[in-house]
């Protein structure tokens, strides 16, 4: 199949810890890499957010990046880029007349509007995956929220549209359904982890001699509750807090939501044990993981949770927020422990009979990686979005030929 991928401000090139570059990155990349070992030709469409990019760039065999020209060729805020969409949209409608795809896949909801605008006049199917529900953001984050006023309304009628939508989790089932969407035209196909980094085998980052290690791995935002690990800090002694994510260490001290975290440290009196690491290489998150005894992962919202599933992989016991994703990720009691959201006091009594018990923590990484294996690896995720491709297709090719006859 020739597949086009579509997401304006997740490139898959980026590097990954700012403040929009996280799990869709790595979802979008992942995917389209898989995709490509299965024999599929992929187009990632990206915006161009630098002058020097070229048009087109390899990923990996059989798969490019196509850099779009919309808007100023400079980095800009995704909740900024609602207004640079008409363009985007033309752009892809340009390409996709002449190299036409067999299907095209949104993800965010900007590109799946500018996808259903590029590829509904020539026939093309389309596909979503939302990444994140502006409705479940606006009910989280009330006036903090930045995205755009019209941000539901098309979400909605994005649903109401494409051939098919894959859900991440169940819970964004239900909250697309309640929107209006179609469930028979709702499919669950969760994001993936890649099995040859993230594994229980591997090296491992080095660790103070005595305590504990907990670790976070995090875009530095505030609804990602990085700030009540700290708080929780305070009742757990003899522990280390190593939190990866954000930008390069060297520009943390200008960063708002890095400085807002250690201000939370010094307040708390933890300080001296909480460690602010910035940006690493995606491939040296591997050894963090398996150097800590814990995984935090306690966001306030989450549509799936890519952190507890990577630590899963590494065989390291998660502790994660009861929200989201995270609900059909972890399995409570078995791959991790499931906590209430902004609950410091409940993650510091949890934490602690964690870190006390070293058989359970054991017992919860031996599942979490079997979990992992089983369920999250990428050729499994390629080959279920490929059945939602070729079934989109099928029924495309199904309602033309009734139409003809």
């Amino acid at each position: 199949m020739r597949i086009a991928l579509v997401s304006e401000h997740a490139s898959p090139l980026a590097p990954l810890g700012g403040v929009d570059a996280g799990g869709q990155n790595v979802h979008v990349r992942s995917l389209g890499l898989a995709l490509g070992r299965l024999g599929a030709h992929v187009t990632v469409h990206t915006r161009r957010d630098a002058p020097d990019l070229p048009p087109y760039a390899k990923l990996g065999p059989s798969v490019w990046v196509h850099h779009v020209d919309a808007g100023p060729p400079e980095p800009i805020p995704k909740d900024d880029l609602w207004g640079y969409m008409p363009d985007f949209a033309e752009q892809l409608h340009a390409v996709w007349s002449r190299t036409h795809p067999d299907v095209v896949h949104g993800h965010f909801w900007m590109s799946g509007w500018a996808a259903l605008q590029a590829a509904t006049p020539l026939g093309i199917p389309v596909l979503q995956t939302f990444h994140a529900l502006g409705s479940v953001k606006r009910r989280q984050q009330g006036a903090k929220d930045t995205s755009p006023a019209e941000r539901c309304a098309i979400e909605a009628e994005i649903a109401a549209t494409v051939d098919i939508t894959l859900a991440e989790s169940n819970e964004e089932v239900f909250e697309l359904v309640r929107s209006g969407a179609d469930p028979r035209r709702v499919w669950v196909v969760p994001s993936g982890v890649d099995l040859d980094v993230f594994s229980p085998r591997g090296p491992v980052a080095a660790r103070p001699d005595r305590g504990a290690r907990v670790v976070v791995v995090s875009r530095l935002v505030e609804r990602k509750g990085v700030g009540n690990v700290i708080t929780a800090l305070r009742d757990v002694p003899d522990t280390q807090l190593v939190i990866a994510g954000g930008p390069p260490q060297h520009r943390l001290e200008a960063h708002p939501e890095a400085r807002r975290l250690m201000h939370i440290a010094r307040a708390s009196g933890v300080d001296d044990r909480v460690e602010l690491v910035g940006q690493i290489d995606h491939d040296a998150v591997a050894a963090l993981y398996r150097s800590a005894d814990v995984v935090v992962c306690v966001p306030w919202y989450e549509p799936f949770g890519l952190v507890a599933l990577e630590a899963m992989a590494c065989g390291v016991p998660v502790l994660a927020s009861a929200v989201g994703g995270l609900v059909d990720t972890v399995v409570d009691g078995v791959t991790g422990v499931m906590v209430p959201p902004r609950d410091p006091g409940r993650l510091a009594n949890v934490l602690q009979h964690l870190l006390a018990d070293a058989a359970f923590r054991r017992a919860l990484g031996v599942a979490g990686a079997r979990r992992a294996r089983r369920r999250y690896g990428w050729t499994t995720i390629a080959r279920e979005t490929s059945r939602a491709y070729q079934h989109a297709a099928s029924r495309r090719l199904n309602v033309s030929a009734a139409k003809v006859g």
